[in-house]
């Protein structure tokens, strides 16, 4: 009877540790961030970065509270600052402030236009409802919604109406608006885009979607699998780079580049991930995923993505320089 307590309690242990990730190394200039506070374990998604006021500000996911009593209820965004984009710390949280986010909201684009930061997220949770929403802040941290919101979701024969993942950027005088969407057996998920003129507020009403009988890009390579999502887009030399997750998260989802001269129209830069999910035993073996390109003031450009080795029990937020030639983007190591 010992003997097999014994075993009991060597397996338990065994499983424990085999299910729950270490923390990665935090070599020198490497950046690894996970949001504690929540449920004690690292849990960030979905980054997004903008330099506003002398100082980076992080954007990203967090999973609702262990606690179900805490009165705060569903997913949030979380909001980190940092001098260096190494080190970042926790500074504050957007949590559920209206009806249509009351089951949660999270995957954040944040843009500084005219100095104020404009936060597009989406709600979560009520699946074909999920919706785009806005708000605006003046210091990055308290925002005001759009008295609009939700302000966007699609319509078409090949989309189930659901709109997630908002990416907004400005190109050619207009403001182009990308999101993930499923199709009508909510399997499959692809990309749509719509536009807003040059001069929007980003209301409702200003919204024009330009996906309306077939999407933008959906999955055909073999490692995207049945998904497309995440999009993240910068403008080089005329020509925007969207950089993108494809396939669910830990299948593994890893990350994929596409060009495009108009904002609508895209062709892949190639067959392979551009960002590929880490080997077995690294940190981002299970994925490397939902990206996002961030252009510094000195030119430099980062991409942030997601990554966890333990099939999503943890999450943490890392970031990689992305070079540049004449064919576009690419990786020194």
């Amino acid at each position: 009877m010992q003997f097999s307590v014994l075993i009991l309690v060597f397996c338990f242990f065994t499983i424990h540790e085999s299910v729950q990730q270490k923390a990665p190394e935090r070599k020198p200039g490497f950046m690894v961030f996970g949001d504690t506070s929540r449920t004690g374990l690292p849990f960030s998604k979905d980054p997004h970065v903008v330099r506003f006021n002398g100082r980076y500000l992080m954007y990203y996911s967090i999973q609702p509270y262990k606690d179900k009593s805490n009165p705060v209820q569903g997913w949030g965004i979380g909001i980190a600052e940092s001098r260096d984009l190494i080190n970042w710390k926790k500074i504050g949280e957007i949590t559920p402030a209206a009806d249509y986010e009351n089951k949660g909201l999270c995957a954040p684009c944040a843009r500084v236009i005219d100095g104020k930061v404009h936060l597009f997220y989406q709600t979560y949770d009520t699946g074909r409802n999920d919706a785009i929403c806005h708000a605006v802040s003046t210091d990055g941290i308290s925002f005001t919604r759009d008295r609009t919101n939700p302000v966007f979701h699609p319509e078409g024969p090949w989309t189930c109406g659901r709109a997630i993942d908002a990416e907004v950027i400005k190109f050619k005088g207009n403001y182009y608006l990308y999101y993930a969407t499923r199709d009508p057996g909510y399997k499959i998920q692809m990309q749509g885009v719509a536009m807003s003129p040059g001069t929007s507020d980003f209301s409702r009403s200003s919204w024009k979607n330009l996906s309306v009988d077939a999407p933008m890009l959906k999955p055909e390579l073999t490692w995207e699998k049945d998904c497309i999502e995440g999009a993240s887009v910068i403008e080089r030399k005329g020509k925007l780079y969207m950089f993108y997750a494809g396939a669910y998260n830990n299948a593994p989802q890893q990350v994929g580049v596409a060009v495009s001269n108009d904002g609508v129209s895209w062709k892949r830069l190639s067959d392979e991930p551009f960002l590929a999910n880490g080997k077995l035993g690294e940190w981002n073996s299970s994925e490397s995923g939902h990206p996002h390109i961030f252009s510094d003031d000195n030119g430099r450009t980062w991409l942030f993505f997601q990554g966890n080795n333990d099939n999503g029990k943890t999450w943490y937020l890392s970031n990689i320089e992305v070079f540049w030639n004449d064919s576009g983007p690419y990786l020194q190591n």
